[in-house]
């Protein structure tokens, strides 16, 4: 039997033509064809073939003559074949039906506005990655962490007993232990080794108190609101794992190093635009900056966001968007802090710092952001800092069966690769501000 594809067939060749019939195969949808009728060009057969989609069918014009009006039957309250259907104003209702609500057009809302705003969210990726998000936030990027922070990881006193062992047995517990399937999902296993991790660095409680001073937030909403040249941007939305304290971090560069950057030049990506991929919206609010808790909350300062890449599955970012993405948001957090601190004022008469850990679960990407100022609206003067250390693998391979090459373990099974320095980093932004 040959499949029925519901198109007429006339070919010049006879109709157990291999040829023929391979083709026939290739344009069926029970072999992995098109399931909607499309326009499709077969060489060496009839045009018979050919077909073209259905085109929407145009809705009747309403033709209105002043003086006449259409006999309908709408009086007799059921169809009948020769006379006009009835135009019927819209029915309110005189309740207000959340689940049939309608809003109406933009111009008509309260908060529309004609100058567009660019906004950001959780879910945009930047074309140009990290070197557009440093535009957009004036920021002047350095290659690793600061070195006061290799000093805190290398102190014995600021490291945990049988600390390798320990943060060995959480991967395996992320990777092997906490699952009842063979292959956990990347969304699974990168989650519970966060926490994991987090858990370890709290156990230095007893002789750090001020962690104690420290708790964790998750689904808390952020807004920022600042101009660049003539674009008009804010940052709306929920981002990852928040860390607040009650003390600020403090500052990582001082003030001449601060002054010093006024001299340095961002990197421009001429002829994108700044704002691509960016969401043009019309309706908003003017100055909107709220770091997502109420004045009182009495741990207002955010101290480190952990964001897990890969988690999402209605959007993955590629690596140099995932670090943009921190970028942003550690800017945000840090701007919205600052507005509520000091106002308009655009020289901060201390820096704000906030920390940045983004993970896969194997794939570290660790960030220092300092906001020196919130005049951001030309590119002289003092810029922003970021201290970025891309890239950190905490560990090689984490395989439930080994990998068998040519008769040959390749790669045992177990976890392999696991190195050290990458905890310590880790534990290094956990501890600044608490040592």
């Amino acid at each position: 039997m040959f499949p029925q594809t519901g198109r007429c067939f006339k070919t010049t060749t006879p109709l157990f033509s291999p040829s023929v019939f391979v083709k026939n195969l290739r344009c069926s949808s029970a072999y992995g064809g098109a399931s909607r009728p499309q326009a499709r060009r077969h060489f060496g057969v009839s045009r018979c073939l050919t077909a073209k989609a259905a085109s929407a069918r145009k809705p009747r014009e309403r033709v209105e003559i002043p003086g006449l009006e259409m006999v309908t039957y709408g009086e007799r309250m059921h169809y009948v074949p020769g006379l006009a259907k009835p135009v019927n104003p819209r029915w309110e209702r005189d309740y207000k039906d959340p689940g049939r609500h309608r809003s109406p057009p933009i111009h008509e809302m309260l908060l529309y506005k004609e100058k567009p705003c660019y906004t950001y969210n959780q879910r945009t990726s930047l074309l140009e990655g990290t070197r557009q998000a440093l535009w957009l936030t004036k920021t002047k990027l350095i290659s690793g962490l600061p070195p006061r922070l290799f000093s805190l990881a290398e102190s014995p006193a600021n490291q945990i007993p049988d600390q390798d062992e320990r943060v060995q047995n959480a991967i395996k517990n992320a990777r092997f232990w906490d699952t009842t399937v063979e292959r956990p999902g990347k969304e699974k296993y990168s989650n519970t080794l966060l926490i994991n991790l987090l858990h370890l660095c709290a156990t230095l409680q007893s002789s750090h108190p001020a962690i104690g001073r420290r708790i964790l937030a998750e689904k808390y909403s952020l807004a920022a609101t600042w101009e660049r040249e003539e674009y008009l941007l804010q940052i709306r939305g929920q981002n990852g794992l928040l860390l607040n304290c009650m003390d600020p971090i403090p500052e990582v560069s001082g003030k001449q190093e601060v002054a010093d950057t006024a001299d340095h030049v961002l990197e421009t990506f001429y002829p994108v635009s700044p704002t691509i991929d960016l969401q043009q919206v019309h309706v908003y609010k003017e100055e909107v900056n709220c770091i997502g808790f109420s004045d009182d909350y009495p741990y207002p300062h955010a101290h480190t966001l952990y964001f897990l890449d890969g988690v999402d599955t209605h959007c993955k970012l590629r690596p140099e968007q995932f670090r943009a993405k921190m970028v942003m948001f550690l800017f945000g957090n840090a701007l919205a802090r600052a507005h509520k601190l000091y106002g308009p004022q655009p020289i901060l008469n201390r820096p704000i710092t906030v920390q940045g850990v983004g993970t896969n679960g194997r794939i570290f990407q660790f960030m220092v952001f300092q906001l020196n100022t919130t005049d951001l609206s030309g590119d002289d003067g003092i810029k922003n800092q970021i201290w970025l250390d891309k890239d950190v693998e905490l560990y090689e391979f984490a395989k439930v069966r080994p990998l068998i090459k040519k008769k040959q373990v390749t790669v045992p099974a177990g976890l392999a690769g696991y190195k050290s320095e990458t905890f310590s980093k880790f534990l290094a932004l956990y501890l600044h501000g608490a040592v």
